[in-house]
């Protein structure tokens, strides 16, 4: 039986940890932190439990097809609700905007909001962002090994009529001639850690991806980092926690097995990394996996932060949706500061209202930054009183904060950065790597490597990692006669 060592327990981990152990390797996941997730966490506040990453469950194809692949159904492990009202967006001049899953029904919202013309370019702006998901989605998103140069092949002519080398925001002035509604649609770069002026115009795909359905999870997003290593333990994964991995093995030119912290080594006949890319490119652990990942953080610029809030409150004013956005009045100046490493004096702030007291606040900040005491007050103050001017009152009872610098201690080497590499333009959608790195044996998984951040996108990169994997071990199992010995984990055609 082939066993496999995986770094950290985050989304990518915990994917590739159940994939690989259905498929009968003898996996052990090593996660520095107390429990499982990674940036899918939740914390304490007040006796509750309260998410405090991900905060948005979509794509659910991309889940239900990990699960069969480990014979089970993701509906038997998780209870999800469809969500209604996708968010509800506000603004302090009075303008309040819900969007919804059906695109004829938003048209109408953005129709009494803005006017008929509004409602005919959101219109052509959803069928745009269609073309643009279906496009990238089996020919990028799903490839295990990203580049250009097969995206031209795959995709062929079509791939030039979704304008891959345009901005985020210029494209939306084709679309959008009312302000409001250009901010609203370009927030989704801020979905990859990135400013919507820099940012290429492939990301309206996020768009399609939300009409596909927004789903809130029963009891918390977190239930799904608890419902995947509780079927790969099943599986017969094994799980390490307040494990630290020092360093990356390497034996014959091969990863070997990796060595912890305290100085035990743990023998293996693959790893795979799901940890900072930016982690392994500063050699925190070692210098072999440091050269198996030479040249991949070339040019990287991080993605932003956060200071996000996690508290109990009461929320007067009626209740809210699930989720809320209340916009900064002055886009450009928002992005200015964050690019100048400070927190916007007007920014826009993110509200996860799931239920009873439970409430996630998050504005966005720089990787990098340490911004003072009195400066995260003074946010959050300018937070509350923007939320309260657009209905939203809230009377805080326990609060939990945490911040870049908090951020860069939870997940080293990342500086804080929530969100891997972010993307300055289009090449930086091509930079990231894939599954495989330079060090025979070793595979890289999480949001920092393709294809991207976020909880579909890590989960993807799980996937593909343990594909990669499971073909590398199949290689391995070949004779010298080149006859294939038998293996329980050798497949007809490797899964990507």
């Amino acid at each position: 039986m082939s066993k496999v060592a995986i770094i950290g327990a985050g989304m990518g981990g915990l994917v590739a940890a159940l994939i690989l152990a259905a498929r009968g390797a003898e996996v052990s996941v090593f996660e520095a932190a107390a429990t499982p997730g990674g940036k899918l966490r939740e914390v304490q506040v007040g006796g509750e439990a309260i998410d405090a990453g991900p905060t948005v469950f979509t794509l659910r194809p991309v889940f239900e097809a990990i699960f069969a692949k480990a014979g089970a159904r993701l509906t038997d492990h998780i209870t999800l609700s469809p969500l209604d009202c996708l968010a509800h967006h506000a603004w302090e001049d009075g303008g309040r905007l819900d969007l919804f899953s059906d695109v004829a029904r938003n048209a109408d919202a953005i129709g009494a909001f803005a006017g008929a013309k509004a409602a005919q370019g959101y219109q052509k702006f959803a069928a745009r962002a269609q073309k643009i998901f279906d496009i990238l989605d089996s020919n990028f998103m799903q490839v295990p090994q990203p580049g250009l140069t097969g995206l031209v092949a795959r995709a062929g002519p079509g791939l030039w009529g979704i304008s891959p080398f345009a901005t985020l925001w210029g494209e939306l002035g084709k679309y959008f001639q009312e302000p409001r509604l250009r901010q609203l649609f370009a927030r989704y770069a801020t979905y990859c850690g990135s400013s919507p002026f820099y940012a290429p115009a492939t990301l309206m795909l996020i768009a399609h991806a939300e009409q596909q359905g927004v789903h809130r999870i029963e009891g918390g997003m977190y239930r799904l980092a608890q419902a995947l290593e509780g079927l790969a333990r099943t599986h017969g994964a094994r799980f390490h926690y307040g494990a630290r991995v020092a360093e990356i093995i390497v034996r014959g030119g091969k990863a070997a097995g990796i060595k912890l912290a305290g100085g035990e080594e743990i023998a293996a006949d693959a790893v795979i990394a799901n940890a900072e890319l930016a982690a392994l490119s500063a050699g925190l652990l070692g210098a072999a996996a440091q050269a198996a990942v030479k040249g991949m953080m070339r040019h990287a610029k991080p993605s932003f932060s956060a200071v996000t809030w996690c508290a109990t409150a009461h929320i007067a004013g009626g209740a809210p949706a699930h989720h809320n956005v209340v916009f900064s009045a002055d886009y450009p100046a928002e992005f200015a500061a964050l690019g100048q490493g400070r927190l916007p004096p007007d920014p826009t702030v993110y509200v996860c209202a799931p239920g009873g007291t439970k409430l996630f606040m998050l504005v966005n900040a720089a990787a990098g930054s340490d911004p003072r005491p009195d400066e995260v007050q003074q946010c959050l103050t300018t937070s509350l009183g923007k939320l309260e001017r657009c209905g939203m009152k809230l009377e805080i009872g326990a609060i939990s904060q945490t911040g870049p610098k908090e951020f860069g201690q939870l997940f080293p080497g990342s500086a804080g950065a929530l969100y891997g590499r972010a993307l300055m333009g289009w090449r930086d959608s091509f930079a990231r790597p894939g599954a495989e790195s330079l060090l025979p044996g070793l595979y890289l998984a999480g949001g920092s490597v393709h294809p991207g951040p976020g909880l579909p996108m890590a989960a993807i990169s799980g996937r593909i990692a343990a594909g990669r994997c499971l073909a590398g071990l199949s290689r391995r199992a070949v004779m010298p006669g080149g006859m294939l010995m038998p293996s329980a984990m050798m497949e007809p055609t490797p899964s990507p």
